[in-house]
């Protein structure tokens, strides 16, 4: 069944062809990937995207709903997004940047990642089209916010993951009642057999025949991101890669804002981060090609760990088209870009925020990014699911009696001095 609607419909990138609103995420034709494409001409002649439009509407990404392709007669009321966009000046100080931004996706409601964002544009038209069951294929951060926003909504779930997934995201997805089958095998081989059981069960796949009203919901951090600036455009962003479709869609947020008069034009440059043992896309933009040529991923980045990405070839296209660049980072350089970025703004990222925070460090320190231009990292979900990485790095130290001399022979263990006050006062 499909649904209208006046300003927006499914459409071809490639060879144009229109398809209204339906389940559908390639062109029958030419296979290429569809896209939503709005009548921004009649948005802006209704006035329905206007800066005051946006100030009254609710304090989420519903304020943008007149950009999101929100099936009529839909009445949101889950509180998703609008989260903090925070001047990172003592991670500016150690990394060399004066006007460095973090927008932090890690505290978004109601699964703590960014993911959220577009689960709930696409689960909006998972109910229009009729379907009783949704899933998706995921590295986890999906997975957790598929599974508690079907449940809310009255949906059954069924998601499928690698088998080697971080045990805390498995267990925030059981938690809401989802059935969770593990693949043995990548990200890759996971994505595949959805494509499959979609077509063979009828479910609602949010990244598969889902996916072009899934990715629409990432421009909402776009759109946040330009209105806690001031209605301004960063000079730069720095954005972690997996699928490559998040990066895409901040750049489509800041070109409509400019196209209907919200903030004015100017350059933006993009850069991507990955992993190395899984950085198909950044190793195309260094090689200022489009070719992505897929890699069997091997990184304990594993919201990253996509080897084929969907939206390689255009992100690595666009990256090279503003002027960007793409790094990637260690496993070792980004346990410790998730532990600075936790020491200097209090931040607790998980494996994907801490490649964005060390690609961040290196691309001030390579003269890509200047010093003083505004920057926002955008840190996508929360160290809570990821402790494994970082476990180790941590012990726990013997217990201290309740005694103030005790105390102070402690701290004369961790400093190698005692504090004079505390020997005065013992």
């Amino acid at each position: 069944m499909e649904y209208s609607c006046q300003t927006y419909e499914l459409k071809c990138n490639e060879c144009g062809r229109h398809f209204g609103n339906r389940p559908l995420s390639g062109c029958p034709e030419c296979l290429a990937p569809l896209e939503i494409h709005y009548d921004l001409e009649a948005i802006r002649r209704e006035g329905r995207f206007t800066r005051q439009t946006i100030a009254a509407g609710p304090h989420d990404i519903w304020r943008y709903a007149a950009l999101l392709p929100i099936p009529e007669g839909f009445e949101p009321d889950l509180p998703v997004g609008f989260t903090p966009l925070v001047r990172a000046k003592q991670l500016g100080r150690r990394i060399g940047a004066t006007n460095l931004y973090i927008k932090n996706d890690s505290v978004c409601f109601p699964t703590l990642s960014f993911k959220d964002r577009v689960v709930s544009v696409a689960l909006a038209n998972a109910r229009k089209f009729g379907f009783t069951t949704v899933g998706c294929s995921s590295t986890g951060n999906l997975a957790n916010s598929v599974a508690a926003q079907a449940a809310r909504l009255g949906l059954q779930a069924t998601i499928l993951v690698p088998a080697d997934l971080e045990p805390a995201k498995i267990l925030n997805t059981l938690i809401y009642g989802a059935r969770l089958i593990r693949i043995d095998g990548n990200y890759d081989h996971v994505n595949r057999l959805c494509t499959l059981i979609a077509d063979e069960y009828s479910y609602g796949f949010v990244n598969v025949n889902l996916r072009p009203y899934y990715a629409e919901g990432s421009k909402t951090q776009g759109y946040e991101i330009a209105e806690q600036l001031g209605w301004r455009l960063p000079d730069n962003v720095v954005c972690p890669m997996a699928g490559g479709s998040l990066i895409r869609k901040l750049k489509k947020a800041f070109a409509e804002l400019v196209e209907l008069g919200l903030v004015e034009a100017k350059p933006v440059k993009f850069f991507g981060a990955q992993a190395m043992g899984c950085s198909p896309i950044a190793r195309s933009v260094r090689e200022g090609s489009d070719d992505i040529i897929p890699q069997r991923p091997n990184t304990i980045a594993r919201s990253l760990a996509i080897g084929n990405p969907a939206d390689g070839p255009a992100a690595s296209r666009m990256i090279q088209a503003s002027g960007g660049w793409a790094e990637d980072v260690s496993d070792i350089e980004l346990v410790a870009g998730i532990q600075e970025l936790a020491e200097t703004e209090g931040i607790f990222t998980e494996t994907a925020g801490g490649v964005t925070t060390a690609v961040a460090a290196r691309l001030y320190q390579q003269g890509r990014i200047g010093r003083d231009q505004t920057t926002v990292v955008c840190i996508t979900g929360n160290g809570l699911k990821t402790t494994d990485a970082i476990a180790d790095r941590y012990v726990l130290n013997r217990a201290v009696r309740p005694r103030l001399a005790d105390f102070a022979d402690y701290l004369a263990e961790l400093d190698g001095a005692l504090e004079p006050a505390l020997v005065a006062a013992d």
